[in-house]
């Protein structure tokens, strides 16, 4: 099993994060970055204004730092809207 870390990031309007064409951009650079060696999941909450980022990985570190480089691309996306 690998590291894992979820965070969530509170968001003032709800939005599909798969569906901003920057966070596809980051998505597809943190799975890169993996190398196959693990996941990348963004969703909307279905219950609170949050978005979810997860990230497992063999590596913890870069697991860590893919986990807080994709929630502060949602943050500012959030604080564009």
């Amino acid at each position: 099993k690998f590291p894992q870390r979820l965070k969530n990031i509170r968001v003032k309007t709800r939005f599909s994060p798969t569906e901003v064409p920057q966070l596809q951009q980051a998505i597809a650079q943190a799975n890169e970055k993996l190398n196959g060696s693990g996941r990348v999941l963004l969703r909307a909450s279905g219950t609170e204004p949050l978005i979810r980022v997860m990230v497992e990985g063999d590596d913890s570190v870069l697991v860590d730092e893919l986990v807080d480089s994709l929630a502060n691309e949602v943050e500012a996306y959030s604080q564009a809207l």
